[in-house]
């Protein structure tokens, strides 16, 4: 089993999408997001931008690791870059390919990068997910992995947000995202995975750090970037508490915790 470096920097097809208004209020309502305008579904919630590309995610992978490692893929990191927000009637176009992966003694961190388009060429967002292959080393460094998110925080937060992952949660984000993965909605199939049971979608736990953020710090302002890196599952049911620090003029850091166990680290947002 080897990874295949030939297979990076080809991009996938194009892949079309069209945003509705019901579309929008359904990822909003789905991810417990208060904010009026997203709930109505005249704006997208920030991590609603997974939605449109979420066809391509996958794809520029199978050019590059082994089919039979995908069992071991997980999602690691996950940075959005906001050119413009997702409104009802866009007419999205995305496209992906793998820039890079270096090889670990635990695994093989990997990173696809992704853009949507609107139909006229318009950048609206750019995506880079890094995902994990547990316990594969690919034996080396090739191409560029994501940019970088780490930042410093210390002292009393400016906000701390609480917030509750809902028993149903999975249930409902699954087909608001089009995210039909079994480990969030199937007891069995999770803990054939050697999870605990059913965890919560990564992506569906960053919506609520999304909307921690803009309801605490930001009210008025939209986030041109939203980062983090994905520490350890979420259960339906459980608690969540962000905290959230200034790390500069228009950016935050932040963190997200179940009781004392970090599950969201490297937070980063830049309005």
């Amino acid at each position: 089993m080897k990874f295949d470096p030939a297979g990076l920097g080809k991009w996938t097809e194009p892949v079309s999408f069209d945003v509705t208004r019901s579309r929008l209020a359904e990822y909003a309502a789905a991810t417990n997001d208060p904010i009026p305008a997203h709930r109505a579904g005249d704006v997208a919630s920030p991590v609603f931008a997974i939605v449109p590309v979420f066809q391509s995610l996958l794809e520029p992978a199978l050019e590059v690791v082994p089919p039979s490692l995908f069992g071991r893929v997980l999602h690691g990191e996950q940075d959005f870059r906001f050119h413009r927000p997702i409104r009802p009637g866009d007419a999205l176009v995305s496209r992906a390919k793998m820039t890079g992966y270096e090889g670990l003694p635990k695994g093989t961190r990997a990173t696809v990068y992704l853009e949507c388009r609107a139909s006229d060429g318009e950048l609206v967002n750019e995506q880079y997910v890094t995902f994990f292959v547990r316990g594969f080393d690919a034996g080396s460094k090739i191409g560029e992995l994501g940019p970088a998110h780490r930042s410093s925080h210390s002292g009393a937060p400016v906000a701390k947000v609480d917030q509750h992952v809902d028993d149903d949660q999975t249930f409902r984000y699954g087909p608001a995202a089009g995210d039909p993965m079994p480990i969030h909605l199937d007891e069995e199939v999770a803990r054939a995975a050697g999870l605990p049971g059913i965890i919560a979608h990564g992506l569906c736990t960053m919506a609520f750090t999304s909307w921690a953020v803009l309801t605490s710090v930001a009210p008025a302002g939209r986030l041109r970037r939203l980062a983090v890196r994905f520490a350890a599952p979420v259960l339906p049911g459980q608690d969540l508490s962000t905290s959230i620090w200034a790390a500069g003029p228009s950016s935050y850091a932040f963190e997200t915790k179940v009781g004392d166990t970090v599950v969201i680290k490297d937070g980063l947002a830049e309005l």
